[in-house]
């Protein structure tokens, strides 16, 4: 019994270690930072569509989180469309009616951080505005960057970390 349970003590004390990222092949996590950023672009008979980018070469993963889109100051009573242009789960353009503004009943409209993936363009298809649209950019990155050092120490730790084998228990002849 005693050689079972110190080899079970000692698988246990070896996963902890694989857990916490010490050996055999797993790994920590890699570094990942976030940023936010407030955005914010008005649409109005002059400016009619506003389109938010980023740059192709930038391995970071970016979201447009909208959080509210509202008339401001000099705006009509009128109905004031805005339209939002971006990809599908296909790759394919569409383009989709977010809110249908008017001063008289329903002046903004709170869209509780939709998050949308850039490039995406925003229209102002009726009306004339202004429409001001705010939210939050968010940058994620994951940071790949291991040293020369670390590698190696790994190498070595995979060499030395070798799971004990559990053992089966032995017969005892005897009682039941």
């Amino acid at each position: 019994m005693a050689a079972g349970a110190a080899a079970a003590l000692a698988f246990l004390s070896q996963e902890s270690r694989a857990r916490a990222g010490g050996f055999g092949g797993l790994r920590v996590p890699a570094p990942v930072t976030m940023d936010s950023f407030f955005f914010g672009c008005e649409l109005s008979g002059h400016t009619r569509s506003f389109t938010f980018k980023v740059e192709e070469e930038d391995d970071a993963e970016h979201v447009l989180a909208l959080t509210m889109l509202c008339l401001t100051e000099g705006a009509k009573d009128e109905c004031n469309v805005v339209e939002v242009v971006a990809r599908n789960h296909d790759h394919q353009e569409i383009a989709v009616p977010v809110a249908n503004l008017k001063l008289s009943c329903q002046p903004m409209l709170s869209l509780d951080d939709f998050q949308l993936q850039p490039p995406v363009t925003f229209r102002l298809k009726s009306g004339s505005g202004p429409v001001r649209i705010t939210g939050r950019h968010q940058i994620v990155t994951i940071s790949n960057d291991v040293s020369e050092e670390e590698s190696e120490e790994e190498g070595s730790e995979e060499e030395e970390a070798e799971l004990c084998p559990i053992l089966p228990a032995k017969k005892q002849g005897g009682r039941f």
